[in-house]
């Protein structure tokens, strides 16, 4: 099963293509740019670039899977919008999954310790920062959002996440910053496996967005 995963909803740009087998996930080819200015700019050439580094085409699909935040507005909804038009145009089936999650399910292959908690931090932007805890069973707490020296690690031991935020926690960090396509398509693997339908699309926002619409009062 060839499986196109995106992400943007942290400042890393994240377009790749996974081949899902029984019990296996290979990597076929993956582009990321970091930069949180630049998702409509990049996100449709990298996912066209990959197919041509696989030498595969849109054809070749047989599903999306694409993070859902927790992420600024306007970043996430561009990678949540490219997928779904992936998806519309080939009908494929469109599984969204927490970006934390996907960053997690990489770091726990770093993780020798079956006791361990995990953290995960990525940037929330207004010095805010999202955030979720694991054990081996899965995710235990969140998502949320809030300052870090609001943020209970609770019986964390290792963190992973933002580069510019795991250093606050007094921690050990593990080399994972940013959702990888591989971690996207384990957070839904089960799923694709059993053939399940997924869910309708909904973004993590957490908040409401920087942006909002300016009101006019009626000149009489």
């Amino acid at each position: 099963m060839l499986v196109l995963a995106i992400d943007t909803a942290t400042p890393a740009v994240t377009a790749g293509l996974v081949e899902l087998e029984q019990g296996a996930r290979h990597t076929l080819a993956s582009r990321v740019t970091v930069d949180a200015r630049a998702h409509n700019e990049v996100l449709t050439p990298q996912v066209l670039a990959c197919l041509e580094t696989a030498g595969r085409s849109r054809t070749d699909l047989d599903a999306v899977v694409v993070g859902i935040g927790p992420g600024p507005f306007t970043g996430l909804r561009v990678g949540m919008a490219t997928a779904a038009a992936f998806g519309d145009a080939l009908g494929l089936p469109v599984h969204g999954v927490c970006s934390l999650d996907a960053i997690a399910a990489d770091a726990w292959r770093e993780i020798a310790d079956d006791s361990a908690e995990l953290l995960v931090v990525t940037d929330a932007r207004r010095r805010e920062v999202y955030w979720a805890r694991y054990r081996g069973t899965g995710r235990i707490d969140g998502p949320g959002v809030c300052k870090p020296n609001d943020l209970d690690a609770g019986e964390a031991t290792v963190i992973a996440g933002s580069a510019s935020h795991v250093d606050l926690f007094d921690l050990p960090v593990l080399p994972v910053e940013t959702p990888s396509p591989a971690g996207l398509v384990a957070c839904a693997a089960a799923d694709l496996r059993a053939g399940i339908a997924p869910a309708p699309l909904e973004p993590l926002y957490l908040r409401r967005p920087d942006a909002v619409e300016r009101s006019y009062q009626a000149v009489r």
